[in-house]
């Protein structure tokens, strides 16, 4: 099975240990291994395959830890920087009652912001499956042209390019230039992962169908649209397919979507699928990757925390009889 590269942030969120207060009430906080695309990799991972991590860590021990922990959960970590310029980023997290969450970032400015165009390495894309970014890493600093540079050589070798949104509004200065970025980088998608609460701001439809011609139209082929506790849906030009939400109560939601995503990667490429393969897909067969990854994020969201929650390839088995 060929290999997933991503590229944006690798951080530490200081996790709460007891849910249902704010940040500002929150006594004791656990820091745990956490960033978009790090948890991407992280269920690519755990399921079976091989990923490569690009990122800028800072020369400190949450870097260290960092480091390491992806590294033991099989992520490839021997292209990540260091740097004695600016600390590794740190994200505080709250867990609300319902299973949503509060952020505070600690990144003015974080040492993965830093990280060049020129730190890129070409040859991590070859023979790769795909590229995995999110928007968190798309503001005015070096690493936005660093994804430019790594949706450049990924598209050269061939790769397919996925991009997860992933919204945090409260790391930019308004909204109207998060939205900018986002729509910036909608062209170069092949597979979006749109979540429900980010549809309107991204696209300004309230109804995931009356905003798919236009995603169609600027290119991207494949559109996972997630709705939480209510299931998932896909949509191509020929097919689409939903599956219902799962009866689970969330314990903590932290790297839910980034597991779907990261699931729904793996198994297509796992099935060698390339993007005209999946622009000529059936709903079945997009039905059983909704199931596949609907089922992984039921058991992540049943435990604390996101890569350390993601179940094996061999357990996904014995759930799926």
């Amino acid at each position: 099975m060929k290999h997933l590269v991503a590229i944006g942030e690798a951080l530490i969120d200081f996790a709460p240990q007891q849910a249902g207060s704010p940040i500002k009430y929150t006594e004791c906080f656990l820091p745990k291994v956490g960033g978009a695309p790090a948890n991407v990799c992280g269920a690519y991972a755990r399921l079976g395959g091989r990923a490569v991590m690009l990122t800028q860590l800072g020369k400190d021990p949450f870097g260290d830890k960092i480091v390491e922990e992806l590294a033991d959960s099989g992520i490839n970590v021997d292209h990540i920087s260091r740097t004695d310029e600016a600390n590794t980023s740190l994200a505080f997290v709250a867990l609300m009652e319902n299973g949503d969450r509060e952020f505070s970032f600690y990144r003015k400015p974080g040492a993965d912001m830093l990280y060049q165009p020129e730190q890129v390495p070409e040859n991590v894309f070859r023979d790769a499956y795909a590229l995995h970014f999110c928007s968190v890493s798309l503001g005015d600093f070096p690493m936005k042209e660093a994804h430019k540079k790594a949706i450049e050589y990924a598209s050269k070798a061939g790769a397919v390019i996925s991009f997860d949104p992933n919204l945090r509004p409260q790391l930019w200065e308004d909204e109207e230039k998060l939205c900018t970025a986002v729509k910036e980088f909608l062209p170069y998608s092949d597979i979006l992962k749109l979540s429900d609460e980010e549809l309107f701001f991204i696209t300004g439809k309230e109804q995931i169908q009356d905003a798919l011609e236009d995603l169609f139209d600027l290119g991207i082929s494949v559109v996972l649209y997630t709705k939480g506790s209510h299931g998932a849906e896909v949509y191509t030009r020929k097919a689409s397919a939903s599956v219902p939400g799962r009866d689970k109560k969330a314990v903590d939601t932290t790297g839910a979507g980034d597991g779907f995503i990261g699931s729904f990667l793996n198994q297509l490429a796992f099935d060698g699928k390339s993007l005209e393969d999946m622009k000529q897909m059936t709903s079945e067969q997009w039905e059983h990757y909704l199931t596949f990854s609907n089922v992984f994020c039921g058991e992540s969201i049943q435990k604390k925390g996101a890569i350390s929650s993601y179940i094996t390839r061999e357990q996904m088995q014995t759930l799926l009889v």
